[in-house]
């Protein structure tokens, strides 16, 4: 069930060492305004991971949610790629 008003995302998976949550990198080129120089920016989301199935390496998309504790309100899609 993906709702169109609710942000998606895709990033790379960094940590599957909690139970039932990921931390995911996602990161974002932009141009420099001045510069003309690609500029890279990365943030980590942890992500809701109800089967334990990303792991370390996989490529996911997240999606937004209410948040489901502190710091976690996001939850997992899809897996795009597994690591290899």
């Amino acid at each position: 069930m993906i709702d169109a008003r609710k942000k998606i995302m895709t990033g790379l998976v960094v940590s599957d060492k909690m139970d039932k949550t990921i931390v995911v990198q996602v990161s974002n080129r932009t141009l420099h305004p001045l510069y003309k120089k690609y500029v890279v920016s990365t943030k980590k989301f942890k992500a809701h991971d109800e089967r334990n199935d990303a792991h370390y390496g996989d490529t996911v998309r997240i999606m937004e949610c209410r948040h489901l504790s502190k710091d976690k309100c996001w939850r997992l899609v899809e897996i795009v790629e597994r690591a290899r």
